[in-house]
């Protein structure tokens, strides 16, 4: 069993299993409250689940994109939550959990994920049809651009929220199928930010006069 985190769009904790499935899962789209809700919903996923930490395999952490201040959120409560149970964290790109819940479904068709990265501007990622083993095949992205510049000639999905439970999903699939996670395979295992924080500190002590 997997404890599965996102935080690169709103919040979104799961509990899943390879036979059982999701277990249960918990999402708040608010993108502004991700530290005042983490907590609750970590909680509140391994209460309704039934689930002790100890009887976890590791938690999924969604690698982004995502705007810093939500998306590190996230990150830093699944590696905590990892480290306080001895267990591993596996770091997955957060859009391939959209592309691989539409091949869970029989969407076998190109598409474009998006999600919002504010300041007027989107995440995307683009995957071509699924691989044999039902994956998802990222062709593009992570990247970031105008409303204008996404990439063209390909179905668009917004995704206000990355569900967790699809995550985590994902992430017993690739296990089950002996596929690498980001970590083992040269990819994402670092968040994707794609730009600055919004607030840096000074270059210095502010001068007084």
């Amino acid at each position: 069993m997997l404890l599965a985190i996102d935080t690169s769009a709103g919040t979104s904790v799961a509990v899943v299993d390879r036979d059982g499935g999701i277990l249960s899962e918990r999402t708040v789209a608010d993108t502004r409250s991700h530290a005042e809700v983490i907590g609750r919903l970590i909680r509140e996923t391994l209460e309704e689940a039934d689930v002790a930490p100890a009887a976890l395999s590791g938690v999924v952490a969604g690698m982004g994109p995502g705007p810093f201040t939500g998306l590190r959120v996230g990150i830093a409560a699944a590696r905590a939550f990892a480290f306080g149970v001895g267990k591993p964290v596996v770091p997955l790109v957060s859009h391939d959990a959209v592309a691989f819940a539409r091949a869970l479904a029989g969407d076998a068709e190109p598409l474009l994920v998006v999600t919002d990265a504010r300041r007027r501007e989107l995440y995307w990622s683009r995957y071509g049809a699924p691989d044999a083993q039902g994956f998802p095949t990222r062709v593009g992205g992570p990247a970031l651009a105008k409303p204008d510049e996404l990439p063209a000639g390909v179905r668009r999905v917004d995704a206000p929220v990355i569900p967790a439970g699809s995550l985590g999903l994902l992430a017993e699939a690739l296990y089950a199928a002996r596929r690498p996670f980001a970590a083992q395979s040269g990819g994402h295992d670092e968040p994707l930010y794609l730009r600055s924080p919004d607030v840096t500190p000074s270059a210095g002590p502010k001068r007084v006069s």
